[in-house]
């Protein structure tokens, strides 16, 4: 992964603009593909719709996934993304608003590599995004890719 790329799925235009202000912040100068739905997310790892030109080996390094989405839940997308071959080694966290313990369970059955809550205060919000940052982008040793 020549580009470490970072793949934001999450509808809600405050909450992205948030994310992107923390990644900023934190100096994490990855390039981020915002994804505003579970069906765009999907059209870009496999490169269909507006994405068919895209090189689709020049996968993301980390997917943050968003639950709440329209036209397919973050449930199902991460069902996709474990189920197709070129995309079910990606590491994918899960950062939603959600308290539900039901999808906290549901999201590590389904494969999950991770699941935060996004907090409420933008200190701790900006600190958590850090912290995600170091490990997923600088510690963490992604699958290589199969040929």
């Amino acid at each position: 992964m020549n580009n470490k790329i970072i793949l934001l799925v999450d509808d809600n235009p405050d909450d992205v603009a948030l994310t992107l202000r923390a990644f900023k912040q934190n100096n994490i100068a990855n390039e981020v593909i915002v994804a505003n739905d579970g069906m765009e997310a999907l059209d870009y790892l496999c490169g269909r719709g507006k994405y068919k030109d895209r090189v689709v080996n020049n996968l993301p390094v980390v997917i943050l996934l968003d639950l709440k989405l329209p036209k397919m839940g973050g449930l199902e997308v991460l069902r996709e993304i474990r189920g197709n071959e070129l995309t079910k080694l990606l590491p994918v966290i899960i950062l939603t608003s959600s308290k539900q313990q039901e999808d906290v369970i549901t999201g590590y059955k389904l494969g999950a590599n991770s699941y935060v809550r996004k907090p409420v205060d933008y200190k701790e919000f900006v600190e958590a995004i850090k912290l995600l940052g170091l490990y997923w982008l600088l510690w963490n040793e992604p699958p290589p890719l199969e040929k």
